[in-house]
């Protein structure tokens, strides 16, 4: 089941440059990686190379954590969310291009630093289930 986003959680999530992903291998291994993410059509989208560990981890277990957090050495100031969901792999087509051009919109030094490249890169799509937020 779809989770809507509400207003705050998803102005937090734009706003943040780094995310970080949480997925578990086939052998119940958990990984930690950061990803850049950009929110199109109630999903949240990166790219990857597509023979990461994150990748080979989602096709064999797709329930996945992005956490977008804020810290402050003011700790009233410290804010997240942890969002859960369904992770797919996209790995050419349309949406790949279309979710490719939001991410070289945001981050604009993808394009000529890592560029996402249909055949050597996938682009992943998260569809949240559940959210968790503090200090929004």
């Amino acid at each position: 089941m779809t989770h809507q986003l509400s207003g705050k959680v998803l102005a937090f999530i734009r706003s943040q440059r780094v995310a970080r992903l949480a997925s578990t291998g086939p052998d119940g291994t958990p990984h930690n990686v950061p990803v850049c993410v950009v929110f199109v059509s109630g999903r949240l989208y990166f790219a990857s190379d597509k023979k990461a560990r994150k990748v080979r981890n989602i096709r064999a277990h797709p329930t996945v954590a992005l956490s977008f957090d804020e810290y402050s050495e003011n700790w009233k100031r410290i804010a997240g969310v942890m969002v859960v969901g369904k992770a797919a792999v996209v790995d050419q087509g349309v949406a790949f291009r279309r979710v490719r051009q939001a991410l070289y919109r945001k981050y604009k030094q993808y394009a000529r630093m890592a560029p996402i490249e249909e055949g050597q890169s996938v682009i992943v799509g998260v569809t949240p289930t559940e959210t968790f937020s503090w200090g929004l």
